[in-house]
């Protein structure tokens, strides 16, 4: 098999080949047809702070893919041989994640818990299967499981890029009303597209409209602390992004304003069956580039350099 191997920090991917994995109990091996590109391993790839997140380093990189099973370990009795699947990043019982704790989806094959895989309906590609598993999910777990979010509910949504388009169209299609936040002109169109209500350059021109829940798909800091400020009383924040990995927010607006401040971050196999229920609707389209295996580490560069439209998927025969 191939795949792209993660040393450390500030050393570039490297594309190698080694010995199939062998199944054992309770997991099964995939045959790789897509994998996602995310920020995270741009950030890996650049800040030292990561490298705690990454215990099996050296390891091969990739945490959202979708593929064929083609090898069932003893015990498993929910899967076979031919199904489809999109697989869950992080183990439902030890938050262990695949490209972090154990080789990952950036290879040619990958071996994984069966309780990590999500049937992935004949409705839904590989690309948006593999795209579900984490921006998706992640997006639908801060959205959903931890903000609530409800149809007539105003929803915040900071942050129009690889996670926040997800959100977005999601929100709308479960009747929530929208506005988003980027500062990013391109962004800012994108989620006109989508249908959110209103569009802003700055999270704090959310302020009139008083959403009661803002979910912070940046986390610059900045986004978080004048969410608190934007949000309606009573409200709630949800912070799922981590473009910076500190912040400080204002203990008065916090107190006085008795708001909720959550952290997310993941999510599980249930989460990525409402996304990929979203998906089978036809109402979901978030925007996906697809790229080759064999430039995964083109594809990181051109996430580093935003030069990326929605998410990346690398795309594999």
């Amino acid at each position: 098999m191939k795949g792209w191997l993660f040393t450390k920090t500030g050393v570039e991917p490297k594309l190698i080949e080694k010995e199939d994995p062998t199944v054992v109990p309770g997991e099964v091996i995939i045959d790789v047809k897509a994998a996602g590109l995310c920020h995270s391993d741009v950030a890996a790839l650049e800040d030292p702070g990561w490298m705690p997140l990454i215990p099996a380093a050296p390891v091969i990189f990739g945490h959202e893919c979708a593929g064929v099973i083609t090898e069932v370990g003893e015990g498993v009795t929910n899967f076979k041989v031919g199904d489809r699947v999109g697989v869950c990043p992080m183990h439902p019982e030890t938050g262990q994640a695949i490209g972090y704790y154990r080789d990952g989806g950036y290879a040619t094959k990958c071996l994984v818990p069966a309780v990590q895989c999500v049937p992935l309906p004949d409705e839904v590609t590989f690309v948006q299967g593999a795209a579900a598993t984490d921006a998706g999910m992640t997006s639908y777990h801060a959205l959903f499981t931890k903000g609530k979010a409800k149809a007539g509910m105003k929803v915040g949504i900071i942050g129009v890029g690889g996670l926040g388009q997800f959100a977005a169209q999601m929100a709308i299609a479960a009747g929530c009303e929208v506005y988003a936040s980027d500062t990013s002109p391109d962004a800012r169109e994108l989620a006109r597209e989508i249908g959110c209500k209103k569009v802003y350059e700055n999270v704090l021109e959310m302020k009139d409209d008083a959403p009661e829940l803002i979910v912070d798909y940046a986390g610059f800091g900045k986004t978080t602390a004048d969410a608190l400020d934007a949000v309606a009383f009573k409200g709630t924040v949800v912070i799922v992004g981590m473009g910076i990995l500190e912040s400080t927010v204002s203990t008065y607006l916090m107190i006085t304003k008795q708001l909720t401040l959550k952290g997310s971050n993941g999510g599980t196999p249930e989460d990525i069956k409402g996304v990929y229920n979203f998906f089978k609707t036809g109402k979901l389209h978030p925007q996906l580039s697809e790229i080759s295996f064999d430039k995964v580490d083109e594809g990181l560069k051109k996430l580093k350099n935003r030069e990326v439209k929605g998410r990346l998927v690398a795309v594999l025969d």
